[in-house]
């Protein structure tokens, strides 16, 4: 199986390289590679026009515990994403819309969207245990009501970027739980495979690598406190720490990434091998923002593995 995936990472290098083809230049023009071209600010992705979902549905009775629904103009049942967004765990960086662009896309491709939200650790109730358990239950949700809406749920990908990323690789690992943690309680969905887009999946690890205010900062709030009873608060927050997943692991880093460098994504993929999961890695020209950005080449490489997961 593995063989057929490095293969199928070298087609995907290969295509990907087209979509931004460029003519031949004339003696004036200075045409820039992918690897020389400056790095995608979040307003260039953000001043876009933004695309709506189809349906919102509650799955809590809280304003946060909802889900945006993308539905594809064709009869189902359709495939389908649960889609995990990041913001440093933060919801003053971001909510679920950051992902409405990646989420029209992929619904245009005859692929569903379960786009969730959550507490973020700035948030009554957000952190932990709360931001984990909000995640489960959205997931849950969608196993459970899919059917019903039109959608596939017999091979569900996940795909989380950055913060994302770390709370969509925990539900990809949710079975190796310590049967004494809070979060042991939250409800399980079986996930066919995950993309860790620029995330964050080891938590200890990403502490001193990734921007301070993006997790340091906020690292006490998200994991919990140390106790007695709790001595590794990464024990039950990080999925590093829950591994080996019965969940294929995607890795997928931006070379000039200064959020999550691919150093994070390498070591991961590493970790989760050595574990005896299944991971692989692929890093992609760009950096944090072209990970979610429709258009680019780090998008096309990682829906070319969203398509190859759901085939199968």
């Amino acid at each position: 199986m593995q063989q057929m995936f490095l293969g199928f990472f070298c087609a995907v290098a290969l295509s990907a390289c087209a979509v931004e083809a460029v003519s031949e230049p004339s003696d004036e023009e200075v045409v820039l590679t992918e690897a020389d071209k400056p790095l995608m600010s979040w307003p260039d992705l953000t001043n876009r026009p933004l695309p709506e979902p189809d349906q919102t549905i509650s799955y809590g009775s809280l304003d946060q515990q909802i889900v945006d629904l993308w539905i594809p103009d064709a009869d189902g049942p359709h495939p389908v994403v649960l889609m995990v967004h990041g913001g440093c765990w933060q919801k003053a960086i971001a909510d679920r819309t950051l992902m409405n662009y990646a989420a029209a896309d992929l619904r245009a491709r005859g692929i569903a969207v379960w786009n969730i939200e959550y507490r973020g650790v700035d948030e009554d109730g957000g952190g932990y245990p709360g931001t984990f358990m909000d995640v489960a239950a959205a997931a849950k949700a969608l196993s459970d009501e899919g059917p019903e809406m039109g959608l596939n749920t017999d091979r569900i990908i996940g795909f989380g970027h950055s913060a994302g990323g770390h709370l969509v690789a925990w539900l990809a690992a949710q079975d190796n739980l310590p049967s004494q943690s809070p979060l042991a309680d939250a409800p399980i969905t079986s996930l066919y495979g995950i993309i860790n887009s620029g995330g964050l999946a080891d938590l200890e690890a990403s502490k001193p690598v990734t921007l301070p205010s993006c997790l340091s900062a906020i690292a006490d709030q998200l994991t919990g406190m140390q106790s007695s009873d709790r001595e590794n608060v990464y024990s039950d927050t990080s999925p590093a720490m829950l591994q080996p997943s019965r969940t294929i692991q995607y890795s997928v880093n931006g070379a000039r990434d200064r959020i999550a460098p691919p150093q994070l994504g390498l070591a991961y993929t590493a970790l989760v091998n050595e574990a005896g999961g299944s991971a692989l890695y692929e890093e992609v020209f760009g950096g944090h923002v072209e990970l979610i950005s429709p258009g680019t080449y780090a998008w096309e490489a990682e829906v070319a593995l969203i398509e190859l997961l759901l085939e199968q």
